[in-house]
């Protein structure tokens, strides 16, 4: 299956503006960073002592030491299931225990058995069990390479970048107790108490121990704490990943500028095409060429800085074609460097080599997308803010008087009293029960943010709540660590506390969330977490989370936030009904808890350009629920602008319109008759694509493959397709074909494949393709809400293959509980065209669900016209219609169950 949307929209040049730079760091004002970045490729001071080494069933451990101070350093390597090699390094014997990152895993990965299969005074060679691949462990120089056959895959520390910095005691540390301190931990080695990384210049040095950027002072209690390690990808020309940044699908080198930042911040209209940190990180890069994908999982959740250079780079198409003229051997290589502030190196190798096996590889580790309710694939119309409660009943009418399907409104922070979350404003919105129940009437539903930072006000109970259990962050002299954001003076709740995170979920038990009803979810905004007032936006980095501080833990605090509101929803209805909470910082493992949104954009052709590879670069992570605001969250656009923009959303996982409190209105009947009227059929196209949307998120959820992919994840060979990230498919394509074709689903012209075409476009036409070889079910009865088409019958789109074969698959459930899950409560099946037999078999007969909705009509795209068409049950005869100019067949109501077995031929 698999629909194509290529974006042919005009970009124009709008107004100059950027975010503040001066709020955020550069490498340079980064003292971790430009410490680490000053160290150059060269011979590494880290050797092997293969005397330590090892061996388990299940692992392999071996020293380090740093030839510089004296300081071991303990390897381990384990060869885990699924073609997953993990490198894990800490301190043999560090001070105290150095941050490991928990919860993001979702269990221990499984092991497979390690074997030696050689070794000398010079390192050692491993078995990694696939085929001829092996690890190859080189002890002076500390390298390793993991190789399958003559070629090697991957290299660590070919460079010598590996860089760790030990836990040491301050400069300041008086010789008496320092004495008193050794003779108490004799197992400590003397060298950790003496020298700092690279000759004990900790006084010299800036940043070690305090580091000041503006008027904010991070007192560093614990020192320099940085790890770093480099790794060489040869034949890879092309890296993708790392999210979140504006910027292209196809990752950029960084030599001679800023690294790509991977460090959650509240960045106020954020700039396009470079590497600075914005919302969310996932700290995972995929290396792709015409023989192979793998993925790197660095398993870090604090600041951290990817540099990323290649020898191909800057070469243009002629210069490489020079050199395979003249017969230059240089093979082509990129080398990356991840650099991080704390913690230790934990590191993943997914070794594919399909895309399709890093996706499940990753997956393995981290989780899939949650399966979300089939109303969250639908329209969502959002605005900071709706007024009050008539406001709200005056834009669920219009979306009726207008005849536009819409499934969620939204409410933004003014709907609270007084930014108290988990309350009403009692003047603009007295009655949100009867509010919620006027929008269930229409079988529609609503979100309600909920932020995390919380008003300090005695007379508020959530506040006093969490101050009485002890659950807010602490500064770093013990006292509740307060910062600025909405509400003014606000508190921040610990959710890295499993405590806490029970007692937030806790609140959103109907009785306790005042207000709420069955149709409220929920958005997490601003759990960065933003800290107006604090250094870059965001919480002091020496504030305290239990033993831990917040620099070790930060990239995390916005997956725990989410987490933890997913479990309130879904513990208020006994376990029964799926969450829908939409988050705006994210990590590794977010995708287990719902949906993403790319963040504050603007009303700006570059800004509706760029959502497509920032989606594309989330998928590939594995977060496939992600969005823009529709329309630009800044400044207002024009009425073309807004047009492409709901039709490009339409084709977008997540597809919400949004807006800030000081742009002019924008619900999709304001712009004229001619607008509404193209804003309408692009939301009605994505309603009655919502059983193809539906199955897709089903099948990532059970896979963990991307719902809106990259071309060249699904034509991993055709190098055309690497850097392009204006065009992308939405599913999955289960049996690739060399010549395929594809047809315009509006006109049902055929275009053949494996070519370039300029396809013109008007303001109605949405270039959408449909795959030959590919069946998708569509619902084309569109009502007020995809609740309404429940029980609506299906529309099957045959595209045919020049083969003429076709297949895809129906998924069905309730679309909203767990039920398919616990009870098996659904319908998967297969349908497949081939010897002109449509069939529809099961595929999971396990399964127990019922369906009223029907087979109401077939199109078949590139038929020949039949004498006769029967159902091969009864050899009932069924009507149809062929337009030979299009070589279009329809079968009218064939009137088969959606999920019975049957057969339809045609003769």
């Amino acid at each position: 299956m698999g629909l194509l949307l290529g974006l042919c929209v005009f970009f124009l040049l709008g107004g100059v503006w950027a975010v503040d730079r001066g709020n955020f760091k550069t490498c340079n004002q980064s003292a971790f960073c430009k410490r680490q970045r000053a160290l150059k490729p060269g011979q590494s001071s880290y050797r092997a002592l293969l005397d330590t080494l090892e061996l388990s069933d299940s692992r392999l451990t071996l020293q380090l030491i740093n030839d510089n101070n004296k300081v071991h350093l303990l390897l381990e390597l384990y060869r885990l299931q699924g073609n997953i090699t993990r490198v894990k390094i800490n301190e043999l014997k560090p001070l105290k225990p150095r941050f490991e990152v928990p919860d993001v895993l979702i269990g221990e990965p499984p092991t497979e058995p390690l074997s030696v299969l050689s070794r000398d005074d010079n390192g050692l060679v491993l078995s990694l069990g696939v085929e001829s691949q092996r690890l190859i462990v080189s002890a002076r120089p500390f390298r390793l390479d993991i190789m399958e056959g003559p070629e090697v895959l991957l290299s660590l520390n070919s460079r010598g970048l590996l860089a760790f910095e030990h836990l040491r005691l301050p400069p300041s540390f008086p010789s008496l107790n320092f004495t008193l301190f050794f003779a108490q931990h004799q197992s400590f080695h003397l060298s950790l108490f003496q020298q700092a990384e690279g000759g004990g210049k900790d006084k010299e040095e800036d940043g070690l121990w305090e580091e000041t950027f503006k008027s904010h002072t991070d007192s560093k209690p614990n020192g320099p704490t940085a790890v770093s390690l480099d790794f060489s990808l040869p034949g890879v020309e092309h890296v993708y990943g790392i999210p979140e940044h504006a910027d292209n699908l196809k990752l950029k080198t960084t030599d001679g500028g800023e690294p790509y930042r991977l460090y959650n911040l509240d960045v106020f209209q954020y700039e396009l095409y470079n590497p600075m940190a914005l919302y969310g990180a996932v700290p995972v890069m995929l290396a792709h060429n015409t023989q192979r994908t793998m993925g790197i999982f660095w398993l870090n959740a604090a600041e951290t800085w990817v540099d990323i250079s290649s020898n191909t780079a800057g070469k243009t198409v002629f210069g490489k074609m020079l050199d395979f003229v003249q017969g230059s051997s240089e093979t082509p290589q990129t080398d990356v460097r991840w650099i991080s502030e704390s913690g230790i190196i934990d590191v993943f190798i997914m070794l594919g080599p399909k895309p399709s096996d890093v996706f499940t590889q990753y997956a393995s580790l981290t989780g899939t997308q949650s399966f979300p309710p089939l109303t969250g694939l639908a329209y969502h119309q959002c605005r900071w803010n709706y007024n009050d409660q008539d406001d709200v009943k005056a834009v669920d009418e219009g979306f009726d008087q207008h005849d536009i399907p819409c499934d969620f409104i939204w409410l933004d922070i003014e709907h609270t009293d007084g930014k108290r979350y988990f309350t009403w404003d009692p003047h603009k919105f007295p009655q949100p029960k009867d509010m919620l129940q006027g929008i269930k009437d229409k079988r529609r539903k609503m979100v309600a943010i909920v932020d995390p930072h919380i008003k300090v006000d005695s007379g508020y109970k959530i506040h006093n709540e969490i101050r009485d259990k002890n659950f807010y962050v602490k500064n770093k002299d013990g006292g509740d660590y307060e910062g600025w954001c909405w509400p003014g003076n606000s508190g921040y709740p610990d959710f890295t506390n499993p405590e806490m995170r029970a007692w937030w979920a806790s609140m959103f038990a109907y009785d306790q969330y005042e207000g709420s009803m069955e149709n409220l979810y929920t958005w997490n905004d601003m759990n960065e977490p933003s800290v107006f007032n604090g250094p870059e936006v965001t919480m002091h980095k020496d504030a305290m989370h239990g033993h831990w501080e917040h620099r070790d833990v930060h990239n995390l605090y916005g997956l725990y936030v989410h987490r933890a509101t997913a479990e309130g929803q879904i513990q208020r209805s006994g376990g029964t009904e799926r969450p829908f909470v939409l988050t705006r910082a994210f990590f590794a493992g977010s995708q287990r808890y719902g949906a993403v949104w790319t963040g504050d954009n603007a009303a700006e052709w570059d800004h509706l350009k760029i959502s497509v590879p920032m989606c594309l670069s989330l998928g590939l992570v594995g977060i496939s629920l992600c969005g823009a605001d529709v329309g630009g969250f800044f400044k207002s656009p024009s009425a073309e602008l807004l047009v492409r923009w709901y039709q490009t959303g339409a084709y977008q996982p997540f597809f919400r319109a949004h807006a800030h409190l000081d742009t002019p209105r924008r619900e999709p009947w304001l712009f004229g008759p001619e607008n509404t009227a193209l804003i309408r059929e692009a939301i009605r196209q994505r309603y009655a694509l919502l059983p193809y949307w539906y199955q897709q998120f089903y099948q990532a959820h059970k896979t963990g493959q991307p719902v809106m992919r990259a071309l060249w994840v699904e034509y991993p060979k055709d190098t055309a397709t690497f850097t392009i990230d204006d065009e992308f498919l939405i599913g999955l394509q289960k049996s690739p074909l060399i010549h395929s074709v594809w047809y315009d689903v509006h006109t049902f012209q055929k275009h053949n494949g494996a070519q370039n075409l300029y396809i013109p476009v008007t303001m109605s036409s949405i270039p959408v393709f449909q795959r030959g070889g590919s069946i998708i079910p569509r619902k084309v009865r569109v009502r007020r809400s995809s609740e309404c088409m429940e029980n609506d019958p299906y529309t099957l789109f045959v595209a045919l293959s020049p083969q003429r074969v076709a297949e895809g698959e129906l998924y069905i459930d309730d679309g909203h509980t767990f039920n398919f899950q616990t009870k098996k409560e659904f319908i998967h099946r297969g349908l497949s065209f081939v010897n002109n037999v449509l069939t529809s078999k099961n595929l999971c007969p396990e399964s127990n669900f019922s369906t009223k909705s029907w087979i109401e009509k077939v199109l078949i795209l590139g038929a020949s016209k039949p004498s006769k068409v029967t159902l091969k049950m009864d050899e009932t005869s069924v009507d149809f219609e062929f337009d030979a100019s299009m070589s279009v067949l329809t079968l009218r109501k064939p009137g088969m169950n959606a999920g019975a077995d049957w057969a339809v031929v045609l003769l």
